[in-house]
């Protein structure tokens, strides 16, 4: 078996020693070998995936096979969310599906999940219960059950699945692969069946961190047709010396000692890595986790489903049916009530992020028979989540990764937490403390993770850059920055000499930056910072009169940033009294 992690096919089919061709023959020969169900639920021909190849643009991701979970539209097959009776054919895909097959990745099929991605064990199907690829009485994680496996069994490069309360984290754990949960609104949720569209996230599946990075990379754009996409520029890589929280006192393994032993493991190799343990008050994190199914947040599944559930409840799963029904009994009252709650949790968590960089845990504290989920449904799933169902709540950036097996062959898993849009900074670290395993493979393919490339660290030189006008945050070009990974460093103003226009004739408007020595100074400036490469395709598309030159800001600091030719301030208005763009635009 070759791998088929992404590094690995580009080198082969620049080499010449595989076509993408063959890698679909391979793919197919695999998902026959393994049987169809319980992993898909629509699987695309094989010709037409090879049809799909030809027309395919010779992108990033191109000849690289991918599935994706089947709550998840892709224009002309059917959308079920492991319901068949709720299933309707779109007539476009979603949005992170078009931005994959924009740059050329192939789509294999539709995968098994959880109805309704209401789960998280995998075996509230009627497609079937997927078990984890390391024992068939095992369940494999849900609700992106079969995302997760078609990834671990080496069926596709990648995968995508959702995560509302750790559906992207928990399939990880019980398959040896890595699961990236963006930041909320970081991947479009547009063509999504939503489970909570306030806390949804498409999650990514991959063999690898490197991997994870790379299809963010291409699915992280800012879409305006969702109305909870959010505009965003990542952290920066953490030093050495970077602190990780870990909850005071005794975690609950919920009996499995074998997982608190792999989990100590853990610990020891990211001290080896240069971090710094600190102790956290769990408290608020523990009762944000309870909110999620206790609170008002059930009646957000209920409104994504409403008209379907109430005409034809009978076509729900048991468990899917009690838990979604079951929030007709809470009121807008309980809602508000839920929502100050949660604020209230959120400020609390405040003073512990404060004392850490990132937070450590357990992607979950135990696994369990498929027989015994299926006996005792509600209880077992809740343990799952223990440490999983605060981080959308709460607005954080979660990667989970492989952390060793137990004795009888189980895997066992571990999460690194970050804040909002810290998404590049925790893979980067999470894949360092992925290689620091011992005899790492790529879920059950046997295929070493040392045979694969590292998460190439970002530069450590970066550029800083002023702006000014039309790139500040929530002005119509800021997305140039944002596509960039530029990171705001600073909100200022310039030193005293500098004078602002409104320039005539600017699409869209524009201000121009001129030192002339009589401005009153005091312009407002945004600071970003970007490495040289982005820096440099910045700067090539600046149109005149405007251009980059060196700024003096308000306390001494020189700066890089957008100045003017002072002819185009001939016929424009002096705007310097407004203190900046968006005092004039406010005017």
């Amino acid at each position: 078996m070759f791998s088929l992690d992404i590094d690995h096919l580009k080198n082969a089919y620049a080499s010449g020693s595989l076509t993408p061709a063959q890698v679909l023959d391979q793919v197919y020969d695999r998902i026959a070998s393994m049987g169809e169900r319980p992993v898909w639920i629509s699987l695309i021909p094989k010709d037409q995936a090879l049809a799909q190849l030809q027309q395919a643009p010779k992108g990033r991701l191109w000849g690289i096979p991918f599935a994706v979970k089947d709550n998840i539209d892709v224009a002309g097959m059917p959308t079920t969310a492991g319901c068949p009776d709720f299933a309707y054919t779109p007539s476009r895909s979603a949005f992170v599906v078009e931005r994959l097959q924009a740059e050329g990745a192939i789509l294999i099929g539709k995968t098994n999940l959880d109805q309704f991605a209401t789960g998280l064990v995998g075996t509230r199907s009627p497609y079937g219960i997927c078990s984890s690829v390391f024992s068939p009485d095992h369940v494999s994680g849900g609700s992106s059950s079969g995302s997760a496996v078609a990834v671990a069994a080496g069926l596709v490069s990648f995968s995508l699945g959702t995560d509302t309360a750790g559906s992207g984290r928990v399939p990880v754990a019980f398959n040896n692969i890595v699961g990236l949960k963006p930041s909320k609104g970081l991947i479009s949720n547009r063509g999504l069946v939503p489970a909570c569209r306030s806390l949804d996230c498409i999650s990514i599946f991959a063999g690898t961190c490197a991997d994870a990075l790379a299809v963010l990379e291409v699915a992280g754009v800012y879409d305006p047709e969702d109305a909870f996409s959010r505009n965003a520029a990542q952290a920066g890589p953490w030093p050495d010396g970077f602190r990780f929280g870990l909850p005071m006192g005794k975690l609950e393994f919920f009996g499995d000692t074998q997982a608190e032993a792999l989990f100590a493991q853990a610990v020891e190799r990211l001290h080896a890595l240069g971090g710094q343990q600190v102790y956290i008050d769990f408290t608020p994190f523990a009762q944000c986790a309870q909110l999620l199914y206790s609170g008002p947040w059930v009646a957000e599944r209920l409104a994504a489903i409403d008209d379907f559930a109430n005409t034809k409840p009978e076509s729900l799963h048991e468990v899917v049916r009690g838990i979604i029904l079951g929030a007709k009994d809470i009121s807008a009252a309980d809602g508000f009530k839920g929502f100050y709650r949660l604020a209230e949790l959120i400020r609390q968590a405040e003073t512990q992020w404060a004392r850490m960089d990132v937070m450590l845990l357990p992607t979950t504290g135990t696994t369990y028979r498929i027989d015994e989920v299926l006996a005792d449904p509600i209880r077992l799933n809740s343990n799952l989540g223990a440490y999983t169902n605060f981080v959308n709540l709460m607005d954080l950036s979660a990667i989970a990764i492989p952390a060793g097996f137990r004795p009888n062959g189980l895997p066992f898993g571990i999460t690194i937490m970050g804040r909002a849009f810290q998404d590049d900074a925790i893979a980067a670290l999470a894949d360092r403390l992925h290689r620091a395993l011992p005899s790492a493979s790529l879920g059950g393919t046997g295929i070493a993770l040392d045979s694969t490339p590292p998460v190439v660290a970002a530069a450590n030189e970066k550029i800083a850059l002023a702006v000014v006008g039309a790139h500040l945050a929530g002005q119509p070009l800021h997305h140039q920055l944002v596509e960039r990974k530029a990171r705001l460093r600073a909100v200022t103003r310039t030193a005293a000499g500098y004078s602002l226009y409104a320039l005539a004739d600017t699409q869209p408007a524009k201000p121009g930056l001129v030192f002339d020595g009589l401005g009153a100074g005091a312009i407002e400036v945004e600071i970003y910072e970007m490495d040289a490469a982005a820096f440099g395709s910045f700067v090539a598309q600046i149109p005149a009169p405007l251009g980059i030159g060196t700024l003096t800001l308000a306390d001494g600091t020189l700066v890089k940033g957008f100045l003017c030719e002072g002819h185009a301030t001939r016929g424009a208005t002096d705007i310097t009294a407004f203190g900046g763009w968006r005092g004039w635009l406010a005017r």
